[in-house]
């Protein structure tokens, strides 16, 4: 017998872009800001698409709107700097994905590395990557960095909660209550961690 009620029937079915959207709409990920300057001016955007790669070499991904002018302003870059971002930097990361806000302006404290890139120094966890590949997407692409160099304070660890997205806005995220030890998910011979 199907679990199915009247109104859902009456909808009829989803198409599979539907079923991505609800699918991803509550897949929490986590937040980053990417920071990049080339040639013409910094820029910065707030993604929830970053994902590691391998750790040898270390090696992240992450995907860029075709339809956003920033997006296509970091595609130019050679270098970046991937922010992670905590619940404490949650204003910075809502400036950062915002259309039309000045992210460099003389409101947001930021300054750039000896190397020349721009970044944000209150986020103290940061690295400086290199983008390595590119694969374009109808509407999007996905850009491969491998990363070059870590910010100072990250030996440190994170003292402040992770900061994710889901359903369209911003939750904290802790560990669940009980939980004492690590619930290791990747077997040992994982290429990433």
């Amino acid at each position: 017998m199907s679990s199915a009620t009247a109104d859902d029937t009456a909808k009829g079915p989803i198409t599979v872009t539907e079923a991505f959207f609800a699918a991803f709409r509550h897949h929490p990920s986590g937040v980053a800001i990417i920071t990049a300057d080339a040639g013409e001016g910094p820029v910065a955007l707030t993604v929830s698409s970053l994902i590691s790669v391998s750790a040898s070499p270390p090696t992240v991904a992450f995907s860029l709107s075709a339809s956003s002018s920033t997006a296509k302003a970091v595609e130019k870059a050679k270098t970046v700097v991937i922010h992670f971002v905590r619940r404490g930097d949650m204003e910075l990361a809502r400036v950062c994905a915002t259309s039309g806000v000045d992210r460099f302006g003389e409101h947001v404290r930021w300054e750039r590395l000896a190397s020349g890139e721009p970044h944000y120094p209150q986020v103290d966890f940061w690295f400086r990557a290199a983008l390595r590949d590119r694969l374009a997407l109808p509407g999007a692409c996905l850009m491969t960095a491998e990363l070059l160099s870590a910010s100072p304070l990250a030996q440190n660890g994170r003292g402040d909660d992770a900061l994710v997205y889901a359903n369209r806005s911003w939750h904290e995220l802790r560990p669940m209550p009980g939980e004492t030890k690590p619930l290791l998910l990747w077997p040992e011979d994982s290429a990433t961690f």
